[in-house]
């Protein structure tokens, strides 16, 4: 039994794919199914149910998964042991929703590029339940989003840091100064808001909601930078993570509100799967995360 034949298997196990399993891990298709072949053989049972490209552990495969991720784990820590401060060479998938890769992701990669020149680090950024969708599904490493508390036993969270939420306008608008305001007061300007299923636009229009009260938008997109910039130069108003405003207020060119209510707060988080190996990568991705650079 070889610990690479361990690793397709793993892998394949949690691709529920055999050719998914290839892709990842650089092998053939033909190759990842000869050394599943060659393990089964050696452990005298079928790992696997085939039905066409999809694949799913026999009882035998669930038990013996347990066991090869403990292995896997335990390489991996002897490893660590004995590599020391070896350099980093790895390769990382990070899966970010938008505002973060914005803001957040830079000087992280900076980071990296400057400390870890020889890391291969891959993006995806989506929302975060298609996040935590492709981390059940292996297709990425450490999931690194901004959202409500997320919990579940099929992750380790290595990440809860608390962010406000804020309203910001242009620097001229003549809100700017302006001590106690209320929504109602500004309500009629125009609005650039990111779209209605992100997590913190929805919570505020639960909050305007309860209060019987709407806002409709002039502009909804996605793209962060582009809302500062068209509250920027249209007078307009938005509502974003402070984190995402920080730099333009304090360049002069936005102003944060003073607003009571709502006082909304997401958090920054930072997931892996509890059947994923911690590699040096992933763990110093995590790192550099938490010192918030």
């Amino acid at each position: 039994m070889e610990i690479r034949q361990l690793t397709t298997f793993v892998t394949a196990a949690q691709m529920s794919s055999f050719s998914k399993a290839a892709e990842s891990l650089g092998y053939t298709q033909s190759a990842v199914t000869i050394q599943i072949k060659n393990l089964e053989e050696e452990l005298g049972t079928k790992l696997f149910d085939r039905m066409g490209k999809q694949v799913s552990l026999t009882g035998y495969g669930k038990d013996f998964l347990t066991h090869a991720i403990k292995i896997l784990k335990e390489v991996n820590q002897a490893k660590l042991a004995v590599k020391g401060q070896t350099e980093l060479n790895g390769s990382i998938t990070i899966g970010t929703n938008e505002s973060l890769c914005f803001t957040k992701l830079p000087a992280i990669l900076t980071y990296f590029r400057e400390h870890h020149p020889k890391v291969n680090i891959k993006i995806l950024f989506d929302s975060p339940d298609p996040l935590l969708e492709m981390l059940d599904h292996g297709k990425i490493d450490l999931a690194y989003f901004l959202d409500e508390p997320r919990y579940s036993n099929s992750w380790h969270k290595e990440m809860e840091e608390k962010e406000p939420i804020v309203f910001v306008c242009a620097r001229r608008c003549r809100f700017t100064g302006q001590k106690g305001l209320k929504v109602e007061d500004f309500l009629d300007q125009p609005f650039f808001l990111t779209e209605q299923n992100a997590n913190y636009r929805r919570a505020l229009d639960n909050f305007l909601a309860s209060r019987k009260i709407s806002l409709v938008p002039f502009v909804e997109i996605s793209d962060t930078e582009f809302i500062l910039k068209m509250v920027e130069l249209n007078n307009g108003m938005s509502f974003l993570p402070h984190f995402a405003v920080q730099k333009s207020v304090e360049e002069g060119r936005l102003s944060i509100l003073d607003v009571a209510e709502p006082d909304i707060s997401m958090y920054r988080q930072i997931f892996y799967h509890r059947d994923k190996i911690l590699t040096q990568e992933m763990e110093e991705f995590i790192r550099v995360a938490k010192m918030d650079l």
